[in-house]
């Protein structure tokens, strides 16, 4: 079992305060659902695919109004070196939709990133309560299809082997599609170079995704848009796509 961190961006709240956040008033277009009820319907779905939970983190933030929740699953095949976690997203103040996404987590470093994700509603509209449970069983059944993808994906990574000169046009390209701002390149490079951690030290594309993440760490709000487009970037260029 991992410690999973929420980092920055949300406050840390235990399980039971998500039952005592405050759902607001649906209108005749908007429906709002509880956190809680969003994440209840997630773990019972889980075990139709054989995953389990085994380990959760829940954040708030905007005054309750903004939930990110942290499960990390297991099937029975769990990788030694990371683990699998599946996010949840929601919100009532209309700034996402209710939402799932995939995700690692680096064991030795606690690095998130999220490869993909699944909007539960396209917007909280009045019917989402009657096709929640059909929603996340088709949702949940999606990641499930993906799970042994992302194993298939870290293996290829840390198959390719980098010269320098393609790291520095890969950080390049990164910066150019919003994965970082200009004041983190340096951070990522001198992450790469000198990296904290042993496993990260060969100088392949898992070393410097891993560098990404670790720069990354923060705000899930935007965490799991950048790291998608990390993905895409590091998936391009071990012919992924």
């Amino acid at each position: 079992m991992v410690n999973l961190l929420l980092h920055c961006g949300s406050e840390q709240v235990p399980r039971e305060d998500l039952y005592r956040t405050r759902t607001p008033a649906a209108t005749r277009t908007w429906q709002p659902i509880p956190h809680s009820l969003l994440l209840q319907q997630v773990e019972a779905t889980l075990p139709r695919f054989g995953m389990r939970v085994v380990n959760q983190a829940h954040g708030l933030s905007h005054e309750g109004d903004r939930y990110f929740g942290l499960l990390e699953i297991a099937n029975g095949s769990n990788h030694p070196d990371y683990s699998r976690v599946l996010g949840i997203r929601n919100s009532h103040d209309k700034r996402f939709p209710a939402g799932l996404v995939l995700g690692n987590q680096v064991l030795v470093c606690d690095n998130l990133s999220f490869s993909g994700e699944i909007k539960v509603a396209r917007k909280h509209t009045s019917m989402i309560l009657n096709d929640l449970p059909l929603m996340i069983n088709d949702a949940v059944g999606k990641l499930h299809d993906t799970w042994h993808e992302q194993d298939r994906r870290i293996v290829r990574y840390q198959d390719c082997h980098l010269a320098d000169a393609v790291m520095h046009n890969l950080t390049i390209h990164a910066l150019d599609r919003g994965v970082i701002c200009g004041s983190q390149v340096p951070k990522v490079l001198r992450e790469y170079r000198e990296p904290g951690h042993e496993a990260f030290r060969p100088k392949n594309l898992w070393s410097l995704f891993n560098a990404f993440t670790e720069v990354l760490k923060g705000n899930l709000a935007i965490l799991p848009d950048r790291t998608q487009k990390l993905h895409s970037l590091c998936d391009a260029h071990a012919g992924l796509n």
